[in-house]
């Protein structure tokens, strides 16, 4: 139905006398990102119903006769930040989304991170928040940090939505996530070495968020590397874009698959009207 209505959107676009030069797709994973694959365009082995083993690429590119780009929804919103938003003039950082899962994007020497896959930041293991007892929701992991600090689950732990939460039961889902967002930050910081980690996400926007998970950041490093940097309140920012990091990120995936080889990098020049 989703791949139908996409499709139909399209077409009564170019219907209507405007040109597609090629299409962007950032989309939830795990995905096939390998061009070589059998399998590249693939969503793979998602616990969404309904998705598993679903060929996205082929069925949007076999209906318009087009490059298309295609990448993680959170690789595209990483991209976004880098023209556009939070993370505009940095040549590494690491966009993280927090919501209905945890996932991250990184951009390194102004590339892209993938490997064998994409990085699965969102089941890195946290340790413990002291005294937490939640079980965790990832049906993959149980308490890595998807499966605690994600909006299911804030859901599971407080039997409602996190947006509906207030006064004591609030306050002390910001400080669950918190912990969480800044255990999480601490092992990509090690790993990575960014020079700034984006946060968005519906849960991104709980007020007083990165407030907490800053300073709960500075405790876990404890002085180590010692670098100034991570003492700003830049290290740990809000998203520049809000929920349009994604789909603006979507853009660049079309442009450099209109342009490949020759933009593969967050710094290259847009063609796009900024």
């Amino acid at each position: 139905e989703t791949i139908g209505k996409a499709t139909a959107f399209f077409a009564a676009a170019a219907s209507a006398g405007h040109p597609i030069a090629g299409i962007g797709i950032g989309s939830f994973g795990p995905v096939e990102l390998r061009a070589n694959h059998p399998k590249f365009g693939w969503i793979t082995n998602t616990p969404k119903p309904g998705w598993k083993d679903t060929n996205l690429v082929g069925a949007i590119g076999s209906a318009f006769d087009v490059p298309v780009g295609f990448d993680t929804d959170v690789n595209a919103a990483a991209l976004a930040e880098g023209r556009w938003g939070a993370a505009r003039g940095l040549d590494s950082y690491i966009y993280l989304t927090l919501g209905t899962g945890i996932g991250g994007g990184a951009v390194i020497d102004g590339r892209l991170v993938r490997g064998l896959g994409h990085p699965e930041m969102g089941h890195i293991a946290v340790p413990r928040r002291g005294g937490d007892q939640f079980g965790g929701v990832c049906p993959f992991h149980g308490d890595c940090l998807e499966g605690m600090a994600s909006g299911p689950a804030l859901a599971a732990r407080f039997g409602q939505q996190a947006e509906t939460l207030s006064g004591a039961d609030a306050a002390l889902a910001t400080d669950i996530v918190a912990h969480y967002l800044a255990t999480g930050a601490r092992t990509l910081m090690y790993a990575f070495a960014p020079e700034r980690i984006v946060v968005g996400g519906g849960l991104g926007e709980m007020p007083g968020l990165l407030e907490a998970a800053r300073a709960r950041l500075a405790r876990e490093l404890a002085g180590y590397p010692g670098l100034e940097e991570h003492d700003g309140a830049d290290m740990l920012m809000s998203t520049g874009l809000g929920r349009m990091a994604g789909p603006l990120g979507t853009l660049i995936l079309a442009e450099q698959a209109v342009r490949a080889p020759e933009a593969q990098t967050v710094t290259s020049s847009s063609t796009i009207d900024e």
